[in-house]
């Protein structure tokens, strides 16, 4: 009898022990309390949502000798015109046709850029001011009107003058050729998109001067006249 009465108090303070340890944890861990109830019913998606649209506009670092600067152009639908040579040559012979340069010898500024949808972008001497320069947009066949290039006292415009004879638009598609001939064998290589040319000191360097692949990067450079110079891994 005595055992059985001491079996039934030893049951009721264990009883009471794992009461008071729930208890505890509740008062610790409220794993129902509303508020945690409310968190987990909180949708998760709270933040505002936008839309947002794919850029159109490039941005392409433009090396020089005296300085970068950044080329914007607004993307078209390529039409292969880094390798047409029609229609280079037609651009080229359109320039010499405005009417300020008529009789006149048209010397380019610096840098000329050509994009495969058939867009230029260069910089001429100013045909009666010499120390001025405009840019020009050739778009849709069509050269732009010319608009005024600030200058500094620090720019040399003289010294960064070529002839439009001495770099006649067909060697763009040489350029070019040459380029995407050589990134067709570079594994993960693009073909080019926008071939340039800078100019410092009267002499002229092709770009881009680099082809990059998954696994490995290439120099290239080209002659004046558009030919190959060098080629090497990088």
């Amino acid at each position: 009898m005595k055992k059985l009465i001491a079996l039934m108090i030893c049951s009721q303070i264990l009883f009471s022990c794992k009461q008071i340890s729930k208890s505890v944890e509740e008062t610790f861990q409220p794993n129902d309390s509303i508020a945690n109830k409310t968190a987990q019913a909180k949708p998760a998606g709270n933040e505002d949502h936008f839309d947002t649209q794919t850029e159109t506009t490039s941005s392409t670092t433009v090396e020089t000798h005296t300085s970068t600067y950044t080329e914007q152009h607004v993307e078209g639908k390529a039409i292969g015109f880094l390798t047409n040579v029609d229609q280079l040559t037609k651009a080229e012979n359109d320039l010499k046709k405005l009417p300020q340069y008529l009789g006149k010898e048209i010397f380019i500024y610096l840098n000329i850029n050509f994009y495969n949808d058939g867009h230029i972008t260069v910089m001429l001497q100013h045909p009666e001011n010499p120390k001025y320069v405009d840019s020009y947009e050739y778009n849709a066949g069509k050269w732009s009107a010319p608009k005024p290039k600030q200058l500094s006292v620090k720019d040399d415009v003289k010294s960064n003058l070529v002839s439009l004879n001495s770099i006649p638009f067909s060697n763009v598609a040489k350029v070019t050729g040459i380029y995407n001939e050589k990134a067709s064998h570079i594994e993960g290589a693009k073909a080019s998109d926008h071939t340039y040319i800078t100019i410092y000191k009267h002499r002229i360097e092709w770009y881009p001067m680099n082809i990059d692949g998954t696994r490995e990067r290439y120099f290239i450079q080209f002659n004046p006249d558009g030919t190959l110079k060098e080629f090497k891994q990088d």
